[in-house]
């Protein structure tokens, strides 16, 4: 009966395990590609970065100026996703069973964790930013 069992969830399992490692893969590449436009607005800020930390910006100001781009992004891109996924989530409930399409638990979870990933990628682009030295900042091009 056991061996009856394993060989009926065998394709449930294998699809489920597939599907974990693409939403692991998918998140990881958003980060990276999230970490990447980041750092590459930070280099073409450079001089305004500069220009703020010469008239007094502290290393705090300027790090919470880039988070701030890496929240407005965020929460763009949530209500966009969230958006899309309680539409998918009515769409999809005729093919579960028992189940249902919106659970509240599950969407809390995944924002908040890609609210994590999203604060992780722009960390290292907000702290080059704060170490910023103004007179080499003025001298770039």
């Amino acid at each position: 009966m056991p061996q009856q069992i394993r060989e009926n969830i065998f394709m449930d399992r294998m699809i489920s395990i597939l599907s974990a490692a693409f939403a692991a893969l998918a998140t990881i590449l958003a980060g990276v590609g999230l970490y990447g436009v980041l750092s590459y607005t930070v280099a073409q800020r450079t001089r305004e970065i500069g220009v703020r930390m010469a008239l007094g910006a502290d290393a705090r100001a300027v790090q919470a100026m880039v988070l701030r781009q890496v929240t407005v992004m965020m929460a763009i891109g949530g209500v966009v996703g969230l958006g899309a996924a309680l539409g998918i989530g009515k769409a999809a409930k005729s093919l579960l069973y028992g189940l249902e399409g919106n659970d509240p638990l599950v969407f809390v979870l995944s924002m908040l964790m890609l609210a994590a990933v999203a604060l992780a990628a722009g960390y290292a682009p907000a702290r080059r930013a704060s170490k910023v030295d103004p007179m080499q900042a003025l001298r770039y091009e």
